[in-house]
């Protein structure tokens, strides 16, 4: 990790700290918008703990890394600027610092956190152990690879920074990138195929579309996340020192992606109380217009009573991914 394309390395860790900050307050908006649309009105016996616990680690492991990186950043450009042989140049090439191992080792559990929540989603939808038994390996897969470049990177020798691409710290990076983005594609991809046929057995039942699928949203998020992987393995692949960059990035990026899909969690939530809501209130009102008019026939709408007593095959659409 000499030079990024043309850019020094100073010039580079400045500008990946600086978009990770901006992502990184993004994410800080979402995390409050996810835990106040989960709080909002409700008791805390209603509160989604598990949600809430995931939003909490990703917080925190998204502001630890950035932590990091501002202190990573310092060390370079002020602390050993003038000490560190061949200066800051050198010193934010030096993948043995050990801020950068820190770092790294973050991104890592943050990477396994977000994947280990899309399969304990992929298996709560189908309702089958079977089904998580490919993403359940390749994530083991994840996970060795992450720890082993984290050792790796810590354990470097000044010839394996010199080559990193070509040396095997940069083989273990290449394998828990392809790793990653092929056990969220397959997980996304088997969540994503079972909540489009709940949702179509539904739609022939239900005439009320909702304004954001979660399905949609769903995709949205893995495409985002997906984007921001495959730039990595590109800059890999090319050789580009780019992927110092991405490494940042993805870290906010991945608590982004997740807090999109817990907001229209929270929002579907809560549009499907509404309705048993509002017919308990009509079920009171005809029961006291039948004790004043006891003659009078009483009239009762059934696509009323069809929607909003929740239908099961409606239900279980909203449920099973938002557990």
């Amino acid at each position: 990790m000499v030079a990024l394309a043309g850019i020094p390395m100073d010039a580079a860790a400045i500008m990946s700290t600086v978009l990770e900050g901006i992502l990184y307050g993004f994410s800080v908006l979402m995390c409050l918008g996810t835990i106040w649309t989960f709080t909002y009105k409700r008791h805390m016996q209603d509160v989604n703990r598990p949600i809430a616990v995931v939003a909490t680690l990703l917080f925190v492991l998204s502001t630890a890394h950035i932590v990091v990186d501002i202190i990573h950043l310092e060390h370079g450009l002020v602390k050993y600027r003038d000490t560190f042989p061949g200066g800051p140049v050198a010193f934010f090439a030096d993948v043995t610092q050990v801020t950068f191992v820190i770092k790294n080792a973050i991104y890592t559990l943050q990477t396994l956190l977000g994947d280990g929540v899309v399969i304990y989603r992929c298996y709560v939808v189908w309702q089958s152990a079977w089904v998580i038994i490919i993403p359940c390996m390749m994530w083991c897969g994840v996970a060795a690879s992450g720890v082993c470049s984290v050792y790796y990177f810590s354990q470097a020798s000044m010839v394996e920074v010199q080559n990193f691409f070509a040396a095997k710290i940069g083989h273990w990076v290449a394998a828990f990138l392809s790793s990653t983005l092929a056990t969220n594609m397959l997980s996304t991809g088997l969540l994503a195929y079972r909540i489009w046929t709940i949702e179509r057995k539904v739609s022939a039942v239900c005439t009320t579309k909702r304004k954001v699928p979660i399905l949609r949203v769903l995709i949205d998020a893995a495409v985002l996340y997906s984007a921001a992987l495959g730039s990595s393995i590109i800059c890999f692949g090319l050789w580009n020192d780019g992927l110092y960059v991405m490494g940042d990035l993805i870290v906010p990026i991945i608590s982004i992606t997740f807090y999109m899909i817990f907001i229209r969690v929270a929002t579907s939530q809560s549009n499907r109380h509404y309705p048993s809501t509002a017919h308990r209130e009509t079920t009171e009102t005809e029961r006291r217009k039948l004790q004043q008019h006891p003659l009078q026939p009483l009239i009762h709408r059934p696509n009323d009573s069809k929607f909003s007593l929740g239908d099961t095959s409606s239900s279980k659409v909203e449920t099973h991914p938002l557990t």
